[in-house]
């Protein structure tokens, strides 16, 4: 009896060990992400910060709006999410109600294999082949911009949101199809109006999971969204997200300088965004729960 205390004990610890190690470590990077963005507070206002729209750190004097930023951060996103989530849905639908076993075999790993996919050759497939083909057939200037990176990102995410997803519907218990089939209903209408509603918490987790890969995604819209920091007013605008500003400028930015300082600023936001995210998601999950008992 004692021995077993002690063989439960020990995985016990190393797991909170190994959890307390993961919060120290994100409490370290909020630490230095904020003790590295205070400074810029002391030379532009928070308002100028968030409402400003011009982004022109190396002028004199240097203008560190960051209106343009977040919105192409948010625009890139909401895009991509408009496109992705319905056909995420519709794959996950298919996967878990309708699709044969032996072709579920086949697509469930390949469709989990694309959510590795390397987003810089993502990123250069819309360099050399979507750009060039979008300014041939909308007649525009540019093919790097706001809809070039969306569908990029779209398809970065739809892997990620159909499996966990897929997921979510697996986890309906058998007894409510069952129940639902007993009482006269189609299939289409047990999945509308039983699974759905049932798997709906999980839904939209995955949901929130892909919209936070997509705002926190840089080499796609590094190389594939124009990079211009400008609100956009079509989709066919180059945008400049925070993501592909920290990346394109913080190799070259002095260091502890103003510009250093805004940068390390749009890393905090961009924390705060996807914290903001993830607490909804637990929010939503854990209301899930209480409903499902």
């Amino acid at each position: 009896m004692t021995t077993s205390l002690k063989e439960d004990r020990i995985p016990r610890l190393v797991i909170m060990a190994v959890a307390s190690l993961g919060v120290a470590i994100m409490l370290f990077i909020l630490y230095s992400l904020v003790r590295d963005s205070i400074p810029i507070l002391a030379h532009v206002t928070l308002s100028d910060l968030l409402l400003g729209i011009h982004w022109y750190p190396t002028y004199d004097p240097p203008e560190f709006g960051m209106l343009p930023l977040l919105v192409g951060s948010l625009s890139v996103t909401f895009a991509a999410s408009l496109l992705s989530l319905p056909v995420s849905l519709a794959l996950a639908v298919f996967l878990s109600e309708v699709c044969p076993a032996t072709l579920r075999e086949i697509l469930k790993p390949v469709i989990e294999i694309l959510g590795f996919f390397p987003s810089v050759v993502l990123g250069f497939i819309g360099m050399v082949v979507i750009a060039p083909w979008m300014v041939t057939n909308f007649d525009i200037i540019t093919g790097l911009n706001l809809l070039n990176a969306s569908v990029l990102m779209g398809i970065m995410i739809i892997p990620i949101v159909t499996s966990l997803a897929e997921d979510s519907l697996n986890s309906v218990p058998r007894d409510i199809r069952d129940a639902s089939f007993a009482l006269g209903a189609t299939r289409i209408e047990t999945v509308l109006r039983s699974v759905i509603p049932a798997a709906l918490p999980g839904l939209m987790t995955a949901a929130l999971l892909g919209v936070m890969r997509a705002i926190g995604e840089t080499m796609v819209v590094l190389m594939a969204a124009g990079g211009a920091a400008i609100i956009p007013r079509s989709l066919m605008d180059p945008v400049r997200p925070l993501t592909s500003a920290i990346a394109a400028e913080m190799g070259e930015t002095p260091f502890r300088s103003d510009h250093y300082y805004a940068l390390f600023f749009a890393g905090l936001l961009l924390l705060l965004l996807t914290l903001a995210l993830n607490m909804t998601a637990l929010w939503i999950e854990s209301r899930g729960k209480r409903w499902r008992s």
